[in-house]
């Protein structure tokens, strides 16, 4: 098995989903399969940012922009999932798939930011159960 056999991207946008298919495509040769993930945060007893029917269509949409840009080249799965804590939620995904590797495209954001909304970046490379890569900015299509 190689390290980049099956791969797990978060996507939270269609922004993002662009980056990311962008920043993912130079290792695209050693890739097999990729798993686009949308987790839909729960407030946890507070109430939603939106209703969740709209939240869930746009979920589907940032998940159509991967298989659009990255189908052609590899097997494209994807996931919308639900939780109050997105990094705990990747993994599971992740290991429901069998995924070899979770790569993700930092997100921008000053540090006070960070601090104050948890560096979901941080969360992800501290302790992770698989290979966790960041991937590097590239120039988009």
């Amino acid at each position: 098995m190689m390290l980049f056999d099956h791969v797990v991207i978060p996507v939270a946008s269609e922004e993002d989903a662009i980056a990311t298919c962008a920043s993912l495509d130079p290792y695209l040769d050693g890739i097999e399969r990729v798993t686009a993930v949308h987790v839909i945060e729960k407030a946890g007893g507070a109430p939603d940012k939106a209703p969740l029917e709209k939240r869930r269509e746009d979920a589907a949409e940032f998940l159509a922009v991967v298989d659009s840009r990255l189908g052609q080249s590899v097997a494209v799965d994807s996931r919308i999932v639900y939780g109050t804590d997105v990094v705990e939620r990747l993994f599971e995904v992740a290991d429901d798939v069998g995924a070899s590797t979770l790569a993700f495209r930092a997100r921008g954001g000053s540090r006070i930011v960070r601090l104050l909304t948890g560096d979901t970046a941080t969360r992800l490379v501290t302790d992770p159960p698989i290979p966790v890569v960041s991937l590097p900015a590239q120039e988009e299509d």
